[in-house]
């Protein structure tokens, strides 16, 4: 079978929300953000194995992400939808008791008056300059809106991946100048937020990266094992060539194996020549071009051809692939083609 197997550890992913929920706070709230199909790695089941762990309030971008996590979860837990509550989101706001993190005066007016008395959050504008309400507009809104009762104020850090970068005390004090004295629950800190210590935390923390065993949380669990069946190996003379474009040539007799994973499969173009496989505790090269469907690997110092090689393992996380790829631990993961046949290693709670 040519289907590579990415296996999801849904017992790792609970005991990162929980390890998570212990660096928070005394009386701070963790929640969990499942947005992008959980980062790639399946909503529903993730979202069914971190409500299991304890998680009551869960993060999405859009309603309709909101929608496939409710449907997984049933009446109770709250979802917040970060994109907040855009134009045809209203039935959908309504009919699954979805909560919108609303991102502006016209996203405020939309939902005053579609949707009167249904709760929702206000998402702040602290320097990052991406989503939220800005300092003059909330200014002016506040008296009002918190008439309405928001369930949550937030903001989002720009560089909680630094912990000495300046930013993060600026938008502290921000955060600090929008929301002291509104007697609302507040929420500030993502994965790195959480790391950056108690005087971020507020009233709810909302992990994210962290979860699925990204950085900067250097204490995760491993998540995720990917690994990629070989089709072929063959016997490369010196001076032959491998790939599209002939990147890479054999300098002595080696042994090729081509691998089932491309980039179709989210394994980037820039992997090329570059990335390492494992058979077991062995590094094996990729030599050659990534192409859409197929890469190959020198495998010349393994005693016999391996019947599949791991890209993502105990040897090489989401991060150190990134690494190789010039990229970050989010766009592998959400990368992850659909093509792969997932195994869910059950949470026991």
């Amino acid at each position: 079978m040519a289907t590579a197997t990415l296996s999801i550890d849904l017992d790792a992913i609970a005991a990162n929300w929980r390890a998570l929920d212990r660096l928070s706070a005394s009386g701070v709230q963790t929640a969990a953000v499942v947005k992008a199909d959980a980062y790639g790695l399946g909503a529903p089941r993730v979202a069914r194995a971190l409500a299991q762990a304890g998680a009551r309030r869960f993060f999405v971008a859009l309603a309709e992400e909101g929608a496939a996590v409710r449907q997984a979860l049933g009446p109770g837990p709250q979802i917040n939808i970060l994109s907040g509550h855009m134009a045809g989101d209203t039935e959908m706001l309504h009919d699954l008791d979805l909560t919108p993190m609303l991102n502006s005066l016209e996203q405020i007016t939309r939902h005053l008056e579609a949707l009167p008395g249904h709760p929702f959050g206000v998402q702040l504008d602290t320097g990052m300059n991406r989503l939220g309400v800005e300092l003059p507009e909330w200014q002016a809104v506040a008296p009002i809106l918190l008439e309405a009762d928001p369930v949550m104020l937030m903001s989002h850090l720009a560089c909680a991946d630094e912990p000495d970068h300046p930013m993060n005390l600026r938008q502290l004090e921000m955060f600090h100048e929008m929301t002291d004295g509104t007697g609302l629950p507040r929420s500030f800190s993502a994965t790195g937020g959480i790391l950056l210590g108690p005087q971020y935390h507020f009233d709810l923390t909302r992990p994210g990266i962290g979860l699925y065993g990204g950085q900067p949380f250097e204490m995760a669990s491993r998540v995720v094992t990917l690994s990629l069946p070989v089709i072929q190996t063959r016997e490369v003379a010196p001076g032959e060539a491998v790939g599209y474009g002939n990147t890479w040539e054999a300098e002595a007799p080696s042994v090729i194996a081509t691998v089932a994973a491309g980039y179709a499969d989210g394994l980037f173009r820039s992997l090329s020549n570059g990335a390492i496989l494992w058979d077991g505790n062995t590094p094996c090269p990729l030599v050659g071009r990534v192409s859409m469907d197929l890469i190959t690997v020198d495998i010349t110092h393994l005693p016999e051809p391996p019947k599949a090689l791991d890209i993502l393992g105990p040897h090489q996380s989401v991060d150190d692939l990134a690494d190789a790829a010039g990229t970050i631990g989010y766009e592998i993961l959400t990368s992850l083609g659909n093509r792969y046949g997932r195994r869910y290693v059950e949470a026991r709670g």
